[in-house]
């Protein structure tokens, strides 16, 4: 079984379970889908996610995070393609998915047979939407909405996808990664260049092009490089 959550994180996935119950469709739903680049994983997605965002917000009289984890992002979807082609990079394994959003590299390395694994990210709602995918692909997933990046990591492989994003944020995670990696973890990164990778410091371990549900992309498919530090 999955921990009880409690706190912000309850009050969005009560809001995540009558989104995901209430019946009708359109651009302002969650669905049920199969991921594009990795089937054999089903997400709670929006149709589309600034719509959904925008009557979220509406509805509850307040500024809400942006839904992140109601897409899938190329990063993350190379990711789990490469843990579903490669099981033996997780089985056995004790796994960390560092700003996992839906919790879909989470849910590959489960699938996989990891001994365990904890899907990380800051936002309630995106721990929510781990909580509700992990249970729609009936693994075991442990949630959880601590920032780490200042912690120590007690995992054998650490996963971050779509996490270089921004300079400020790029360098706080490399250092966190960097220094997970110097402890001894296995570390993948997924990104689709976005113009923050340090070429001194990663190297490329496979090359994918992904068809992205991400927001705001100029061409749907993105050419996404899975990476690890040098």
């Amino acid at each position: 079984m999955l921990a009880p959550v409690r706190g912000p994180t309850a009050r969005a996935l009560a809001e995540l379970e009558r989104e995901i119950a209430a019946p009708g469709a359109g651009l302002d739903r969650l669905r049920l889908v199969r991921t594009p680049f990795v089937p054999e994983v089903r997400l709670h997605l929006a149709e589309d996610a600034i719509v959904w965002w925008a009557r979220m917000e509406a509805e509850a009289g307040r500024s809400l995070p942006p839904p992140y984890w109601a897409s899938a992002w190329a990063g993350g979807q190379a990711l789990a393609r490469h843990l579903l082609d490669h099981p033996e990079l997780a089985a056995g394994r004790r796994v960390l998915d560092l700003a996992a959003g839906s919790g879909l590299v989470a849910i590959a390395a489960a699938l996989v047979g990891a001994e365990r694994v904890v899907a990380n990210d800051i936002d309630p709602y995106a721990v929510a939407a781990v909580t509700v995918n992990a249970r729609a692909n009936r693994v075991v997933v442990a949630a959880s909405g601590d920032d780490l990046l200042d912690s120590e990591v007690t995992a054998d492989l650490l996963l971050a996808g779509d996490v270089l994003y921004d300079v400020a944020m790029a360098e706080r995670v490399l250092a966190f990664l960097c220094r997970a990696a110097a402890g001894g973890a296995d570390v993948l990164i997924g990104d689709p260049d976005r113009g923050h990778l340090p070429p001194d410091r990663l190297e490329t371990v496979a090359s994918y092009p992904v068809l992205s549900t991400e927001p705001c992309v100029g061409s749907p498919v993105r050419p996404v490089q899975v990476l690890r530090p040098a």
